[in-house]
């Protein structure tokens, strides 16, 4: 592999792509290009390294290292007994391998996985008459098999584990927003660690956790013991070491306030041992609260929540959108805020008009994730006043 020059694929959810390259391009990719759920760059190991610790928007972080064109499963399997996998993995390394598959001519996923492992295994047999382990659970080495059509590319994940598992969530509530979404969501709506952060129905605390990342320009992964590219047979632990040194020097001051409101006890549990286990009580403050009892304390304030689904709301839904807007109009003027929502009649009950509308994805349910802009008085009356 040449450790200067190197194609990478970053995965992430849909919505978030734009986002994401900006994280790539501050971060120093090269050549960033955005796809769909992914952005494809360029750069070092080094840059490799950084983006794995650093991005807040990646899912994990491909590196192609085989690219070809299969008709049948006989060229498939043949191409993959000829590719030379000791420059990849070692003989006493385990192996595991996902597949996203799109094509008529290998229409089961199960099935290439299966054929890709027997060609691997088969190499090492043949060569080194050893063979590899396959571990689906805790693998040294994790390769990607991505298939369009006839065209097959394998990569190497080097990452790991997803990058969503940031490593200080001890508890989660019902509907947990995944850390990458939360951490996308704040970014969409402008949180830079200015001002202050109000999540008013916090649940088990992840977008606090990720809005006092961002304010205090925390790596992402500052709490990860292990990534992908730590077994791999290039790995430069002293450059790695340099650059989380390097990350962690740039951590800075935050002098806003991170509030979180829930009124179920054990949500509130939750959030404060998720907040501890990322050392953050003195960065996060939670209440036992009930938001629709509230008035605006913060000024400027920035408010972004994930409003509890179905099993946490025994009232009913209209009801709770209607209050969540009666809430904004009379106790939050001149207040910026986001939620996001998969039922999209019962917002508009909300009764005010979204200034932006994003389409997201929260695990399988499609959402809208809505910006309301609160004046005090009307958005009219501002424009009289200043025709004065």
């Amino acid at each position: 592999m040449d450790t200067e020059n190197i194609k990478i694929q970053i995965k992430t959810f849909f919505g978030l792509e734009q986002i994401l390259a900006e994280e790539i391009k501050k971060l120093g990719g090269r050549n960033v290009e955005i796809k769909n759920r992914a952005v494809n760059c360029e750069g070092d190991l080094g840059f490799l390294y950084k983006i794995n610790y650093s991005a807040r928007t990646a899912l994990k972080i491909l590196v192609p290292i085989h690219e070809f064109k299969a008709f049948n499963q006989h060229q498939f399997y043949d191409r993959l007994f000829k590719f030379e996998w000791e420059n990849f993995m070692d003989v006493d390394q385990s192996f595991s391998i996902d597949a996203t598959v799109n094509s008529e001519t290998f229409k089961h996923s199960q099935f290439v996985t299966l054929k890709m492992k027997d060609a691997i295994v088969d190499y090492f047999q043949d060569k080194f008459k050893r063979r590899p382990n396959v571990e689906t659970r805790n693998p040294d080495i994790k390769f990607h098999l991505h298939i369009d059509r006839e065209l097959v590319m394998i990569s190497m994940d080097s990452s790991g584990d997803p990058l969503f598992k940031r490593g200080y969530r001890r508890e989660q509530g019902e509907a947990p927003i995944n850390e990458v979404l939360a951490s996308g969501m704040l970014q969409l709506a402008g949180w830079d660690g200015k001002g202050n952060f109000l999540d008013p129905m916090c649940g088990s605390g992840t977008l606090l956790i990720e809005a006092a990342m961002i304010a205090m320009d925390l790596p992402a992964q500052i709490f990860r013991k292990r990534f992908g590219f730590q077994n791999w047979n290039n790995y430069d632990a002293e450059l790695f070491s340099k650059i989380k040194e390097f990350r962690i020097n740039r951590v800075r001051q935050f002098d806003g306030k991170i509030v979180g409101y829930d009124i179920d006890a054990r949500m509130l549990n939750a959030a404060r041992m998720n907040v501890e286990a990322a050392e953050m009580e003195d960065v996060i403050e939670i209440k036992k609260q009930n938001f629709f009892d509230s008035k605006k304390e913060l000024f400027p304030l920035l408010m972004v929540f994930n409003p509890p689904y179905d099993e946490r709301i025994s009232i009913n839904d209209d009801d709770f959108y209607k209050k969540i807007g009666d809430t904004f109009k009379t106790n939050y003027p001149n207040t910026l805020a986001w939620l996001i929502s998969s039922d999209l009649e019962a917002v508009k009950k909300i009764g005010l008009r979204p200034s932006r509308k994003i389409k997201l994805f929260n695990g399988k349910l499609e959402t809208r994730f809505l910006q309301y802009e609160m004046y005090e008085g009307t958005k009219k009356v501002h424009k009289l006043e200043g025709n004065n």
